[in-house]
């Protein structure tokens, strides 16, 4: 599924298989000439990715850049495979996770060695696949123009070291990885390099933002965000933090 949320804002729903594969938004100009996608999605999904660019009307190599929220397999996983096909398209990742990921330290990619054997064998990825050349090192509170817009990257550790988040602060829209969902969700906190006070501190510090579009990694984006939502997810949850 493939819709537009607002001007410049379109939505590709993941489509989860035995692995969930993340939800990617695309963030055009007007000319369609410069997209930015936010996420990327799990191995073996970049077809369907590229194919709902198409059908939001844009071409796929106009794709400018691919910025992750953080290198999950469920999130980065297609990304080789889009850039083999927009080779000019940059990595934008955020410091703290683009130097392992250019080591090839792959427990940033799937968090837990049990998932690292199982998409070996089942899903046929080699180490080589995610050795991957980052373009820019993002850091928090750096302004991005994307699509004509203004974003802030916030940096927000808890469920991965360098979990971010993009803020449009004129239109009032959030995207913040796994971070926190729809539904009162947050993202688990007990995979390689997570932390459960550094997630409580980054939900806390989401919770300050005027937002009222939430467009989390997975399930269903929030088109209305109720006034408190995020204060009120993390309370329901620090207990457990």
């Amino acid at each position: 599924m493939q819709k537009k949320l607002d001007e410049g804002v379109y939505f590709i729903e993941g489509q989860d298989d035995m692995i969930p594969d993340s939800n990617v938004y695309v963030l055009a100009d007007a000319s369609g000439e410069d997209l930015t996608l936010v996420d990327a999605g799990l191995v073996g999904k970049g077809a369907y990715k590229l194919e709902s660019i198409k059908r939001l009307g844009f071409e796929i190599g106009h794709i400018r850049r691919i910025i992750m929220t953080h290198t999950h397999l469920d999130h980065l996983g297609c990304a080789p495979e889009i850039l083999e096909q927009v080779p000019n398209a940059e990595l934008w990742v955020h410091a703290e996770e683009a130097e392992p990921l250019e080591q090839g330290d792959d427990r940033i990619v799937f968090g837990m060695p049990a998932l690292r054997d199982m998409c070996f064998s089942q899903l046929e990825i080699h180490p080589e696949t995610l050795l991957l050349k980052v373009n820019r090192k993002l850091q928090d509170d750096e302004t991005l123009n994307l699509g004509g817009e203004t974003w802030r990257v916030v940096h927000i550790p808890g469920h991965s070291p360098g979990c971010i988040a993009l803020y449009n602060a004129s239109k009032k829209i959030l995207i913040p990885g796994d971070v926190v969902y729809s539904d009162h969700a947050i993202g688990r906190f007990d995979l390689h390099g997570a932390n459960s006070a550094a997630h409580r501190a980054s939900l806390y510090r989401l919770a300050e933002l005027k937002v009222d579009m939430l467009l989390p990694g997975h399930e269903r984006v929030m088109e209305t965000v109720p006034a408190g939502y995020i204060e009120e997810t993390v309370k329901q949850w620090e207990q457990y933090m």
